[in-house]
């Protein structure tokens, strides 16, 4: 790839999207594309088409897709799953089409079976039954993964899959109702904190145990993917390392300075018991993650409070 490479960088007013491009023009990539959701609507195959006709992209990343928590998974079901499948399945087929050499695509680890041995390894997709609580979201993921792996396949394009595990970061989502769980500890540690200390009430045991990876962690991933030829189609991209809900919770309530009392609602599902990514092959490949948890969670709320102004529509 040369620093003047056209590059299309799909979902790029997203948080994951922003990011890669803020590293890219980092690494001196200037020639960057990306067009928001009422510029071009990536689930419309002709507008896709005609895009594509006319920048003639020499990469492209997938960063575009609808995504949610648990909620939103569990009450738009066919949304999470056609909305993506439409959105990843234009951009890879015109992709190819169009003679695009590389392309990477962005997954999620929900695309693992929800009682797969952990840490989950790339040989595990496809052995076992997904958490139901965001299969929907998954089984789009997992029809991208094979679409780019069938591709390699059989047009010997570099087109290749990372799936990270759960990301956070500036420019992340913290709107209660869509937001997933680290930016919604966030905002609801912030409010209980400005309401005199108020308890605050989250779903679940707090027993189950999540990885998180900051978003220019992530970014920097993808340049990494972009910059060299690795040898298979999926790769995990993680830190390796898990904590349980309960222990993230005390580190937000910490770093945000809450001292109020924490209620766990055990009547609401805690998902998927563990997901920890086996990250050993991307780190085979050269690149392992560098932002430590408690100092990302750090930026992070702090990127909120400077930009406390636009969530203040939607209150708890």
């Amino acid at each position: 790839m040369n620093k003047d490479s056209k590059i299309y960088v799909a979902g790029g007013n997203g948080m994951v999207g922003s990011a890669i491009i803020r590293a890219l023009k980092a690494k001196g990539y200037e020639n960057i594309i990306h067009k928001s959701s009422s510029e071009l609507d990536l689930r419309d195959q002709h507008s896709v088409r005609s895009f594509f006709a006319e920048e003639k992209p020499d990469a492209v990343i997938d960063a575009a897709a609808r995504v949610g928590g648990i909620l939103a998974n569990r009450d738009y079901p066919y949304q999470f799953l056609m909305e993506n499948m439409q959105i990843q399945n234009n951009l890879i087929d015109e992709a190819k089409k169009a003679g695009v050499e590389k392309f990477v695509f962005l997954g999620s680890s929900c695309i693992y079976p929800k009682l797969a041995k952990q840490p989950l390894t790339e040989d595990c997709l496809l052995t076992g039954p997904l958490e139901p609580t965001n299969e929907w979201y998954a089984i789009a993921k997992i029809s991208g993964v094979k679409a780019c792996e069938s591709i390699r396949k059989q047009f010997g394009l570099d087109y290749v899959s990372l799936m990270p595990t759960n990301l956070y970061g500036p420019y992340d989502n913290f709107d209660l109702k869509t937001s997933h769980v680290l930016p919604a500890m966030i905002r609801k540690f912030h409010e209980a904190k400005e309401n005199g200390n108020a308890p605050v009430t989250l779903w679940g045991s707090g027993s189950p145990m999540r990885e998180f990876l900051h978003v220019e962690d992530m970014a920097q991933a993808v340049v990494f993917a972009l910059e060299h030829t690795l040898e298979e189609h999926l790769y995990n991209v993680g830190t390796g390392t898990d904590l349980t809900i309960k222990a993230l919770a005390e580190m937000i309530q910490k770093v945000t300075g809450h001292q109020g009392e924490i209620i766990w609602d055990a009547e609401k599902p805690d998902g998927t018991p563990r997901k920890l990514m086996d990250v050993s092959k991307m780190s085979a490949q050269g690149w392992k993650a560098s932002i430590a948890l408690d100092e990302g969670v750090a930026s992070t709320y702090e990127w909120f409070l400077k930009n406390i102004d636009q969530f203040k529509e939607v209150k708890l």
